[in-house]
């Protein structure tokens, strides 16, 4: 009893047993219980695929195959009839002929259609020992067709324009 008389008379709790405190109390742990809710919804389809967009472009620029063919659909065509299997090959040949693959992608524009998405952008691909300067880059107007497969998006068909 003696204890809670002492806490009585700190500032804190005066603050605390003032009115309208109780107010400000329950809105701010309301405001905060609101913004962990928004902060765990699910993104929406169009910030998944930019996002998976950037995973495949830092993938290829660190030198992980896997992780950027993984976003490659089974059923994927582009240029002359390049499929899934193709595009694996060009990327591992790349890879063994340069020290260092850069990928550096413009501003997307993204058209979303259903669980489909049509994707426009430019990159610009450099490939090279690593030093200052690369050997080797293009600039590419790229314009891809995205589809979730199994949760994830894909791409399952891509035309690029060499820009220089």
């Amino acid at each position: 009893m003696e204890k809670a008389k002492r806490l009585q008379r700190l500032p804190i709790a005066a603050a605390l047993n003032a009115p309208g405190w109780t107010g400000l109390l329950k809105a701010t742990a309301l405001l905060l219980m609101l913004a962990a809710l928004a902060a765990c919804e699910r993104a929406t389809p169009e910030q998944r695929l930019c996002e998976r967009l950037d995973a495949m472009q830092t993938a290829l620029s660190e030198r992980r195959p896997a992780e950027f063919i993984d976003g490659v659909s089974e059923e994927f065509s582009g240029n002359g009839g390049m499929d899934r299997a193709a595009v694996h090959n060009l990327l591992r040949v790349q890879l063994l002929a340069n020290r260092h693959v850069g990928a550096k992608l413009g501003p997307a524009q993204v058209e979303m259609h259903g669980r489909q998405a049509t994707v426009r952008f430019t990159a610009v691909l450099t490939g090279g020992s690593g030093r200052l300067l690369p050997d080797s880059a293009q600039v590419y107007r790229v314009t891809s067709g995205w589809r979730e497969e199994g949760g994830q998006w894909r791409i399952h068909y891509a035309q690029w324009e060499p820009q220089l």
